[in-house]
């Protein structure tokens, strides 16, 4: 796909009143067309095939052949074709949605209902935004730049280095994060002691479905942040859909405080917000993790973490659903150290290791 071409979509749902409302919505933004659409499965096969479209916006569950399945088939034909789904805000959606993006869906969006609490126009700017980000994160960056270098160069700057014993570990994630952090919280041992804070991207009505996934992923305990409780060592914090996570130190111990205060770079939950709070609260004694993801959330906190002592840690690009938060903050001078994702909760228990825990 050229650059000054639209982007050719295909929408498959069951639903002709989902298909109408999803294809409006396209249309308000000219560099999105949309070229078919579907209704099962089967459908969305053989659109895929035929039209070979720039992405698919896929319904998980439909008559004849459900959206897993076609999923399941279109990477079997290694199409190479990126697939978005529309997700149901229930506990069964969220579990299905989850399941596609282990077998590879990019991403995923609240689907249009009577029933959920968001209107077409609030979908429609989502949808639009976040095909239109796709399609600029994963068209070559022409930079000059190349992160293996930049680590190294910024290996060589003078940052505080304290060697401080680490007191806890901050993780911000987006598109492709949860599949990510579910490779991440499995490899952590039983005994890990540490509080973990996590802020992934992701729609009121998931995280709570998400933290429940993780955990029974995990050997440690993994939950949805509550408002006002005490943070426990050993202990995975995933902040709230459309709540800002901070901490906040009280009496000589540390608590969750959640906020609706304004979005930060676009979000709510926003990384930046989730490490700039771990600065102030914890100082030099942390491990920042920036992982896949759009956009720009998190670079410029993990430079400041680095700078403060802080150990940080970035997903590579190869193992990125889109290399663009962990790129940023790369490319911004922040990051320690790249590791593909099978390797980063390792690095993690070997910074641990070096500075005394």
């Amino acid at each position: 796909m050229h650059a000054d071409q639209p982007i050719r979509v295909v929408i498959v749902d069951d639903s002709l009143l989902v298909r109408n409302i999803i294809s409006d919505q396209i249309k308000k933004e000219n560099k999105i067309q949309v070229i078919a659409t579907g209704k099962t499965g089967v459908d969305c096969i053989e659109l895929a095939t035929k039209l070979r479209p720039d992405i698919v916006i896929l319904d998980v569950e439909m008559p004849v052949m459900d959206g897993l399945t076609a999923l399941q088939e279109l990477q079997k034909r290694k199409l190479g074709i990126p697939v978005m789904m529309l997700s149901v805000l229930t506990q069964h959606g969220a579990e299905a949605t989850f399941k596609a993006l282990e077998y590879g869906a990019i991403d995923f969006i609240p689907k249009p209902s009577s029933s959920n609490q968001f209107n077409p126009e609030e979908i429609g700017t989502v949808l639009r935004n976040r095909i239109l980000a796709y399609f600029d994160s994963v068209r070559p960056v022409i930079t000059g730049l190349d992160p293996k270098k930049i680590v190294e160069a910024v290996k060589s700057k003078i940052f505080k280095d304290e060697k401080k014993t680490v007191e806890a570990v901050c993780i911000g994630t987006s598109t492709g994060g949860p599949k990510a952090l579910q490779t991440v919280f499995s490899d952590f041992p039983e005994n890990f002691n540490l509080p973990i804070f996590v802020v992934q991207h992701m729609p009121v009505g998931f995280t709570k479905a998400f933290a429940s996934r993780l955990n029974d992923h995990s050997k440690i305990r993994v939950k949805e942040a509550e408002d006002g409780e005490e943070v426990r060592p050993g202990t995975g914090y995933v902040a709230p859909g459309d709540a800002h996570l901070k901490i906040e130190t009280k009496a000589g111990r540390k608590w969750i405080a959640l906020g609706k205060e304004s979005l930060v770079n676009g979000h709510r939950p926003s990384v930046e917000v989730l490490f700039d709070s771990a600065i102030r609260e914890y100082g030099s004694a942390l491990v920042g993790v920036i992982m896949t993801g759009m956009g720009k959330d998190g670079a410029a906190a993990t430079l400041r973490m680095r700078e403060t002592g802080s150990s940080t840690i970035a997903q590579d690009e190869d193992s990125s659903v889109i290399f663009g938060m962990n790129r940023q903050a790369i490319e911004m001078g922040g990051v320690q150290f790249v590791e593909p994702v099978s390797a980063i909760t390792s690095r993690i228990l070997s910074i641990l290791k070096e500075r005394g825990n």
